[in-house]
């Protein structure tokens, strides 16, 4: 099983008018069975913003999977709507379920909700997403390849400098790991990143993927100007998480790194 994650894709600041095209033609071009997006599908959640984002996922041929980020809910100029209902364009131009499900060949994928209106750009996770992250993995063989999608980080990763980690976000760590999660594809901070993590040193690892920003001009630090997504492909024995680098010299998108796990192990990059 292959997936595409893509995040943070920003339509109203997007970084050139061929990124979108090109994207499409690399996540189609390899065979890919889901596309995953990890939030701040738009700049400013408007209207157009969302409907541009929503003519780009219509145009995947594989299924989709996505969660709202921070930028997809109302701006601070809203403030009862940003209180209030938060998401309500995101549900009505993208999807309205904030917990989205995949389960094919093998592969248990689960997004969950971390944008609210109650904090600056942060994240908040609720009981009842926590809840979800216990019940569907639950519900999942063992051997399945366990997946949460999230926007904002779980855990804060020192190569990434200071960075926000959302409210709850030990508990829902905690929750992942005890549901046997393998995999967290999270983004927010426009940074390309994956680290494994001991959460419970000699018991459980689960690999961190955070990918860059897919389409915009909001790249930070190392990633600047550069637009990134992963390919993550699951086999029996191990996975691997291709980071995938646009270069608009050429026009395309290139691997700028690949990291191959074994399914229990370490790392091992390529």
């Amino acid at each position: 099983m292959t997936i595409a994650h893509l995040s943070d894709l920003h339509f109203g600041r997007i970084a050139r008018p061929e990124v979108v095209d090109r994207i499409l033609e690399d996540v189609h071009a390899r065979a890919v069975d889901l596309v995953v997006v990890s939030g701040d599908l738009t700049q400013r959640a408007r209207r157009w913003q969302f409907q541009a984002a929503a003519e780009m996922l219509g145009r995947f041929q594989p299924p989709t999977l996505v969660v709202p980020g921070n930028h997809d809910v109302y701006a601070w100029w809203y403030p009862v709507s940003r209180l209030f209902r938060p998401l309500r364009r995101y549900r009505r131009y993208i999807t309205d379920d904030l917990t989205p499900t995949y389960v094919q060949d093998g592969l248990a994928v689960l997004g969950i909700n971390s944008a609210t209106g109650r904090t600056v750009k942060g994240g908040h996770i609720s009981r009842a997403a926590r809840r979800a992250v216990r019940t569907f993995f639950a519900g999942q063989p063992a051997s399945a390849f366990k997946v949460l999608v999230v926007h904002h980080h779980l855990i804060k990763i020192q190569a990434l400098a200071p960075h926000d980690v959302a409210r709850a976000a030990r508990d829902t760590l905690e929750a992942a790991v005890e549901a046997g999660v393998d995999l967290v594809l999270c983004g927010h901070l426009h940074i390309s990143h994956v680290e494994p993590v001991d959460i419970v040193p000699g018991e459980h690892r689960l690999v961190i993927a955070s990918a860059g920003t897919a389409t915009s001009s909001r790249g930070r630090r190392s990633n600047r100007r550069s637009n990134f997504y992963n390919v993550v492909t699951i086999e029996p024995d191990r996975f691997s998480i291709e980071e995938r680098r646009f270069h608009p010299a050429e026009g395309r998108f290139e691997t700028e790194c690949r990291t191959v796990f074994d399914r229990v192990g370490v790392a091992s990059p390529t």
